[in-house]
């Protein structure tokens, strides 16, 4: 399945790609560049991959070879963005989500700088061309930014955001250093039981934003990722489905007023879907 969509989006004009190693499909993923890149679809350097260090991985003697993991699956020279995936660690290992007895999750306490130092010598070696973080709050980047001997600092933080969780302050927080937001969850993520609270609000049978939608002709989807691209947020856009793919697309199309954007904004309820803990 996310091979085949890889294929439709690149045929699309999609060129940013984004996985990783807890998502399980690299070496699909990978085969389906690379069979675009040999049917002439794309050239290598047309497509930025993005991937991430798993949380069993953070002691910075694990982090190379992690990568090095991920590219074999690939069959990739390198990778564009390479993400430390969560500031939480679990037990080192390649148990991905290790339980202790109690059925619960077993934590570590790597200091992420030295994780940092990990991800440095990745850029430093050629592996991939820049580093970042996942789910980092601005105290936690700060620990990064503010380390002795900091060789690159991250060039991007990807995060939950939608209309319900805005994050304007971590935006503002981002900007002020150069660090690009980048959003996942921008149309309320999937209702997975596993990390979904099913009572929660569909956001996109929201009522303000259905009326804007309807105004532009366009879907609430659409809508929603318009808001954040013209916040100057870089939207990550999950599907499967060949149609919706297309019309993910077509967000580049149409601009929101100052009016609607501000409506939009007014949304926010601090509200989470996803638990990253």
């Amino acid at each position: 399945m996310a091979a085949e969509a890889v294929k439709v989006a690149l045929e699309f004009g999609y060129r940013h790609i984004d996985s990783a190693l807890i998502y399980g499909n690299e070496v699909e993923v990978g085969q389906a560049i690379r069979e675009k890149i040999a049917d002439g679809t794309v050239k290598r350097e047309d497509v930025f991959y993005t991937s991430k260090l798993w949380s069993t991985y953070h002691p910075q003697h694990l982090v190379r070879s992690r990568l090095e993991k991920s590219l074999k699956d690939l069959q990739l020279d390198y990778i564009d963005l390479y993400l430390i995936h969560n500031p939480i660690e679990f037990k080192p290992g390649d148990d991905l989500l290790p339980m202790d007895e109690n059925g619960k999750l077993i934590y570590h306490n790597t200091d992420i700088r030295d994780t940092w130092k990990g991800m440095e010598d990745c850029k430093e070696a050629g592996l991939v061309k820049s580093i970042g973080v996942s789910n980092f709050n601005h105290k936690q980047l700060e620990l990064i930014l503010n380390m002795p001997g900091l060789r690159y600092k991250p060039v991007c933080n990807q995060v939950e955001c939608h209309l319900y969780l805005n994050q304007s302050k971590l935006l503002e927080f981002c900007k002020s250093h150069n660090i690009v937001l980048e959003a996942y969850g921008v149309l309320g993520s999937t209702r997975d039981v596993n990390w979904y609270d099913p009572s929660a609000p569909i956001l996109l049978e929201d009522p303000v934003l259905n009326t804007i939608a309807k105004k532009h002709g366009r879907t609430p989807a659409q809508v929603a990722m318009r808001h954040m691209l013209q916040r100057g947020i870089v939207v990550i856009a999950k599907s499967y489905k060949p149609g919706r793919i297309k019309q993910n697309l077509e967000v580049f199309e149409f601009e929101l007023s100052e009016e609607e954007m501000k409506t939009l904004n007014g949304l926010n309820q601090n509200r989470r879907f996803v638990d990253t803990s």
